[in-house]
């Protein structure tokens, strides 16, 4: 009995769901997906791309840091491989993809006046 009052009361057309437009119950998870999307997953591809640049154009003389927190000059480049001289005399061999940034970054204001 308490469940025919419910029936009775939710109507003929059961759920509801079934007269209304299908783009409205997926707005909200559009909206979501562009948020996230704008927030989120954009500044981090850029950020990727401006590392993965900044990784490509070490050059020798730069003065780079290392994931390990190894600060260093960048003596030769061979590939992937980086030979970095930590201290007078010590040279550590560390692969590119292990520079978290550079030191002494060169800006495009520099790179115009030269």
């Amino acid at each position: 009995m308490l469940f025919d009052s419910i029936a009775h009361a939710m109507g003929s057309t059961g759920a509801g769901a079934e007269g209304g437009n299908p783009i409205t119950a997926f707005l909200p998870l559009i909206l979501m997906f562009a948020i996230f999307y704008f927030l989120l997953i954009r500044p981090q591809q850029k950020k990727a791309k401006q590392h993965k640049e900044m990784l490509a154009g070490i050059r020798k003389g730069d003065k780079v840091l290392t994931a390990g927190g190894l600060e260093g000059a960048v003596l030769d480049v061979d590939g992937d491989s980086l030979t970095v001289e930590i201290a007078q005399g010590v040279t550590v061999k560390v692969n590119r993809n292990y520079v978290a940034g550079l030191m002494n970054p060169v800006r495009k204001a520099d790179k115009e006046e030269k």
